[in-house]
């Protein structure tokens, strides 16, 4: 459909701090693409069905299938986007690692980690040339932040995510587009727990202006919902 409007995909919209991004660059203006995973009704279909002159659009994808993904590429295909923002991140308790099962293991590394990178490397060529691909990490993915411990597998998946950005920005140094690492800060969701510091609604303009913020400044970034950069 051509527009003249910008137009994001949000992979991971259905709830949360994904629904929220959404909201905002509906706010803002934008088209916006959500993806869900499965069949069932999400605040997602709720907020397309309310007024936003028809500028969001639903799509399904569950991202740890390359299946989907590459469905939903060809799906997309002729469309240009200018963000591509995938948000993902589950947890499964605060064991230490050593009792961290395999299955668990590989179930949050595939998650967090590999999930959203093949999303970037399968839909990378439908970002524009200088257009905007972002990624949600966390503080808890820095190393150097580390001094606490805990949450051992979040942590090192998180970790991993920024690593396999870090490569793609390698691979494609030469390329115009932004990179982010996004830190939405302590949230109160599922996953960051009753006790978190911010509400999504706090949370969220920070992220998107963060986003906006770096438009054009080419390369990987790892920033906080303030714009801060978060260490490594």
């Amino acid at each position: 459909m051509p527009t003249s409007r910008p137009t994001a995909l949000v992979v991971g919209a259905s709830r949360t701090l994904g629904l929220g991004i959404t909201a905002e660059y509906l706010r803002r203006g934008w088209h916006v693409i959500g993806t869900v995973r499965g069949s069932r009704p999400t605040g997602l279909h709720a907020l397309r069905d309310a007024p936003s002159g028809g500028r969001l659009t639903v799509e399904q994808l569950e991202m740890t299938d390359p299946e989907q993904i590459a469905a939903l590429r060809d799906r997309l295909a002729g469309r240009t986007l200018d963000l591509l923002f995938v948000n993902a991140a589950i947890a499964r308790g605060d064991l230490p690692i050593g009792e961290v099962p395999t299955d668990m293991f590989t179930e949050v590394m595939a998650t967090n980690a590999l999930g959203p990178m093949r999303v970037v490397e399968a839909l990378r060529p439908l970002v524009a040339p200088d257009g905007t691909i972002g990624v949600m990490s966390s503080e808890q993915g820095s190393v150097s932040l580390n001094t606490e411990g805990g949450q051992d597998l979040y942590r090192a998946s998180k970790s991993a995510l920024n690593q396999l950005m870090r490569c793609h920005a390698a691979r494609y140094a030469e390329d115009g587009r932004t990179l982010l690492l996004m830190d939405p800060g302590w949230v109160r969701t599922g996953l960051g727990g009753p006790g978190a510091e911010l509400s999504v609604e706090q949370s969220v303009p920070g992220v998107v202006a963060t986003i906006e913020g770096h438009r054009g400044a080419r390369g990987l970034h790892f920033v906080d919902r303030l714009g801060r950069v978060v260490p490594w």
